[in-house]
């Protein structure tokens, strides 16, 4: 059985919004408070110090550009706090050198206009989160942990992601995360930066498949005027706003040929050159790039280059597919009832064990981020206080067995006949090599031979 939100009551998040614009104060203000948040809005820098250094205040939003008092000059001002809250800057392209001075004054993170309505409520959610535990921490005299976030899993496979997270994260190593859609591969980067010592400044994801060639390069080096048709101004590339924090690239295997070449030279010499420049600009970034492909078979079929495979594979990270850890899925299901529960106000107290059941049958094809869906439209259109085997619709009934019924379900032998249809293909697919067929299941080499003949698998020429 899978338990719902936490029950006990916390006081709601104190937010400070702070900008000239009334749209944008109003906007924010109402949307935040519809999150169960006490918000101050207001104008005036001034007013914010005086209110956050009487009273305790968990996140300041700011515009960076005000007139009563400019808003690094308040950053500025926050950060000499003994209790500071932690700062969320909002900004628009056109001001992305005053972003970065934000971020290397302390700000814990960025807000682009025009914004997401939904991005804003997860950063707020988890700037308020990150704020009350490292003061919590800082109480007690514990050091700053690695924040994990949303990555929840006590599987062997993700036990190991997270013992390498935690390994990982402290160093300024190149990071290459490997695992298939909706695993969750932007959450591990995320984890790694915010546990790093470049917790404080920007974390640039960028997804290469969501780029032409040449608006990639763009993107990424910055251009000069006039270097090509469109380009009316200079423009700075996200590389040079990453600089001295993280830099992270998903579908890394999507790169042109010739963007590889010009990445090559970033990890290579730190330094990067716009778009129709002559003039090379340092740069101090951590790389941690993500595939969902088999990047040692790009290579070897000549489109994607070994030396960059080389350079970016220093320590891997391998995230399994939801299939590979069933045992997961009841903490992942509690975990997302929680949080849209909480956004939906709905009271939903937990999720019955025949609606687990069901999910643990489904072999997930879109991962987690499927399960994640799943459970958001389920617990907007239950209509009791417990999601049931009904409320969960679509694929997942039409994938599975007859409702349970009066007899009920012999779950562990369900189990084991779910466990035995996967080794079975494992066994087929490698011809019985019984080593491949572990690698396949992400299992021991003992371990397969103790299910083989636990489960009383044999050959077919053994059978009969």
């Amino acid at each position: 059985m899978v338990a719902g939100p936490d029950s006990h009551t916390e006081r709601p998040g104190r937010v400070v919004v702070v900008d000239d614009e009334p749209g944008m104060r109003g906007l924010l203000k109402i949307m935040l408070e519809g999150e169960g948040y006490e918000v101050f809005a207001t104008d005036d820098g001034t007013e914010v110090l005086k209110k956050v250094a009487s009273e305790s205040w968990d996140v300041v939003i700011q515009d960076v550009r005000m007139p009563k008092m400019d808003g690094l000059s308040l950053l500025k001002a926050l950060q000499t706090l003994k209790d500071p809250p932690f700062v969320l800057v909002i900004t628009a392209y056109s001001t992305w050198d005053d972003a970065v001075q934000a971020m290397r004054l302390g700000a814990h993170d960025y807000i682009k206009k025009p914004f997401d309505n939904e991005h804003i409520k997860t950063v707020v959610a988890q700037a308020v989160s990150r704020r009350r535990l490292f003061a919590r921490l800082a109480a007690e005299g514990a050091p700053r942990p690695v924040n994990l976030g949303n990555i929840t899993g006590n599987s062997p496979g993700m036990q190991q992601v997270i013992k390498l997270v935690q390994r990982a994260a402290p160093t300024d190593s190149t990071i290459l995360i490997r695992g298939e859609s909706g695993t969750g591969k932007e959450l591990v980067a995320r984890a790694i930066h915010y546990g790093s010592p470049r917790a404080q400044e920007p974390f640039i994801p960028v997804n290469c498949g969501a780029f032409t060639e040449t608006l990639l390069e763009s993107e990424l080096f910055g251009h000069l005027r006039g270097s090509f048709t469109g380009a009316v101004v200079d423009k700075k590339g996200l590389l040079e706003i990453a600089d001295g924090g993280t830099f992270f690239l998903d579908e890394i295997a999507e790169m042109s040929p010739a963007a590889q070449v010009r990445l090559l030279r970033v990890l290579e010499n730190r330094e990067i050159k716009p778009v129709g420049g002559v003039k090379t600009r340092s740069v101090d970034v951590r790389f941690i790039t993500a595939t969902n492909q088999d990047l040692e078979k790009l290579v070897k079929e000549g489109r994607f280059r070994e030396d960059l495979y080389y350079r970016l594979n220093v320590i891997p990270i391998y995230i399994p597919p939801l299939r590979e850890r069933l045992d997961d899925i009841p903490l992942l299901a509690g975990h997302f009832l929680a949080l849209y529960s909480r956004r939906m106000r709905k009271k939903i107290e937990g999720i019955d064990d025949d609606a687990i059941a069901l999910l643990m049958q489904y072999d997930w094809p879109g991962n987690v981020r499927e399960l994640e869906n799943m459970i958001e439209r389920a617990v907007a259109l239950a209509e009791g206080n417990r999601l049931t085997r009904k409320d969960l619709a679509g694929r997942v009934l039409q994938s599975s067995p007859a409702p349970l019924g009066g007899e009920g379900i012999d779950l562990d032998k369900h189990l084991e006949e779910v466990e035995r249809t996967y080794v079975l293909r494992a066994l087929k697919t490698t011809g019985w090599n019984l080593t491949r067929a572990a690698e396949l299941l992400r299992i021991p080499f003992r371990s397969i031979r103790y299910r083989i003949k636990k489960l009383g698998i044999k050959k077919p020429e053994e059978e009969g």
